[in-house]
């Protein structure tokens, strides 16, 4: 606990069967009691003797690849919440008080200030017989979802349309006095998605996008919670350049320092030789997997002959370190890893 915790191990190992499986929904039973309502769906809890430590927790959280909306009404600034803040600047400007506008009034999931042909969606759907479904934009609106009056109202000079348009990276600029819409567009800055548009719909972001969007209102909310969560992520780097990758373990770091544990399921060499502790499962895949094979520091790992993670960390942690120094003070390689221990209390 209070740990980044990495489980490794080659494909078919049983590292989804461990962490999903058995710790995930165990201890989303013994929490909450919400479990067993979802064994109808098949969803049943892995079989384990004893669970320990599920005291010291508030919440366990999954935070998968999932889409965080299934249509386009969805999208990162209603997801992390901050639309909400932006909405508040549109109604607190003269024109929208004349008007008697409300927050709700630049809301495009509520009737007032949306268009009502498309209802806020901005397209309109056509079902087709034998290919997927078309969607076209709205006749009356032309995509921009709100009704011409609406649009009238602007915050310097950007009305409700235009400020969606921007990107996280644009917005953080264009609200420089906004304190609170500027925290939580940092936190999706400093996971790596400043180039997202607020307003880009949610069936365009990729599965790794989505999974980062989610740990960035983890982030959010970890700052306005006292509870201890338990975070689940399964290879949060599949897919990621060094630079976001090396951005993305800070993050968990900023989660683990605020008390938290996170697991991760992770092939990433570099990731794992940044982990506090780490569990390799194997030694191979199918019938010859689903064992222990090694656990421990990084480093302990990789001294175990019959682990293929430790394989291949060996040389890695063995690496001559550069001269650009981690947040505890050492050093990390060329790639990112460092071949010291962080600095961090282990529970």
């Amino acid at each position: 606990l209070g740990a980044l915790t990495a489980v490794t191990g080659v494909s078919g190992s049983g590292k989804s069967t461990l962490v999903h499986d058995v710790l995930y929904r165990a201890l989303e039973q013994t929490l909450t009691g919400e479990h067993s309502a979802k064994q109808h769906l098949g969803e049943r809890v892995g079989a384990y003797d004893t669970l320990e430590g599920a005291e010291a927790l508030d919440e366990v959280v999954l935070v998968n690849q999932e889409p965080i909306g299934r249509t386009p009404r969805s999208n990162p600034v209603t997801y992390i919440k901050a639309f909400d803040e932006i909405r508040r600047l549109f109604a607190d400007t003269p024109l929208a008080r004349e008007r008697k506008y409300t927050p709700g009034t630049f809301s495009f999931n509520v009737a007032g200030g949306r268009c009502e042909k498309c209802e806020g969606a901005g397209y309109q759907e056509v079902e087709m017989l034998f290919v997927a479904d078309l969607f076209l934009p709205c006749e009356e609106c032309e995509g921009r979802r709100f009704k011409p009056a609406v649009l009238d109202v602007k915050v310097n000079g950007r009305n409700v349309v235009e400020v969606l348009a921007l990107t996280v990276d644009e917005a953080i600029r264009f609200f420089p006095r906004e304190e609170k819409l500027g925290q939580a567009l940092w936190h999706v800055q400093q996971v790596g998605l400043g180039y997202l548009r607020l307003g880009q719909p949610a069936t365009t972001l990729s599965g790794g996008e989505a999974q980062r969007i989610k740990i960035a209102r983890e982030l959010i909310a970890s700052g306005k919670s006292k509870g201890r969560k338990l975070y689940v992520m399964d290879e949060p780097t599949t897919g990621l350049h060094l630079d976001d990758i090396r951005k993305l373990v800070q993050v968990l770091d900023r989660l683990v320092d605020a008390g938290h544990t996170v697991v991760l399921i992770e092939h990433n060499l570099d990731v794992i030789a940044l982990a506090d502790w780490v569990i390799d499962l194997g030694p191979d895949g199918g019938e010859g997997g689903g064992r222990l094979v090694a656990m421990g520091r990084p480093e302990e790992v990789a001294a175990v002959e019959a682990s293929h993670t430790g394989h291949w960390l060996k040389p890695l942690l063995d690496r001559a370190p550069a001269s650009v120094p981690t947040r505890d003070g050492s050093r990390r390689s060329a790639t990112g890893a460092t071949p010291a221990v962080r600095g961090r209390a282990r529970r």
